[in-house]
């Protein structure tokens, strides 16, 4: 069955999720914060994974905005930058307003000009996904950003992957699902759909039950998998 449907996560996949300690680490009077920004915005990105599992583990769940506040807060303190209450402020700032990868719209403008639906399916809250939809011009490359705020759990629940079937009336043979996350990318397969890892630190394969179906370095090669 051909693809009608592209699903693309949103952080890491879409949106570079270090950008916004990269903007901060280059800011003038930030000497502090630019020697320790990489292991900073690591942490801050492993905790804000960690949280999510745990808490769908616990069945305590709370939005995406609470995670990033808690994950950042546990990156500064293990920095010994907790008492900069400025520079927290500034990242937090900073996340509504991440980059697109480069080849986000040409890539997106490709699969809207076949005629292919495009979406994001996210652990973000909408309107953290809003902001940083807008930040990055993608509103009009998007037919629509679902938000597991609808659901009240957060990926890889099977729930979540539900809300694509439901919103585009599309079998899951239909659904090429991208993410960057290696987890992601494996509840996705194990759903039914059609699956790219965008593997952009050249990672081993998660140890998980199902595999992505394509691995690939960048999303430039997104519309020649979806057929476009």
């Amino acid at each position: 069955m051909p693809i009608t449907t592209c699903i693309f996560d949103a952080y890491g996949t879409l949106f570079d999720v270090a950008a916004a300690a990269r903007t901060a680490a280059a800011e003038p009077g930030r000497a502090a914060f630019a020697a320790h920004w990489p292991q900073i915005a690591q942490n801050w990105r492993l905790k804000q994974l960690q949280y999510t599992w745990l808490r769908a583990v616990m069945q305590r769940h709370t939005d995406f905005w609470q995670v990033t506040q808690d994950g950042l807060d546990w990156a500064l303190e293990a920095e010994g930058l907790e008492g900069d209450v400025e520079l927290r402020e500034r990242l937090l700032q900073l996340y509504w307003e991440l980059e697109a990868y480069a080849e986000v719209p040409a890539m997106l403008r490709t699969l809207k000009d076949a005629g292919l639906n495009t979406a994001i399916l996210s652990n973000g809250s909408p309107d953290m996904l809003d902001g940083a939809v807008k930040s990055a011009g993608l509103t009009d490359l998007l037919d629509d950003v679902l938000s597991v705020e609808d659901v009240g759990i957060f990926k890889p629940a099977d729930v979540v992957y539900d809300m694509v079937g439901k919103r585009f009336g599309c079998a899951r043979t239909e659904v090429l699902f991208v993410s960057s996350n290696g987890w992601d990318v494996a509840g996705a397969a194990g759903y039914g759909f059609n699956t790219a890892w965008v593997n952009r630190a050249s990672e081993p394969v998660d140890r998980l039950p199902a595999r992505p179906a394509h691995i690939l370095n960048d999303l430039t090669g997104i519309p020649a998998l979806a057929g476009a």
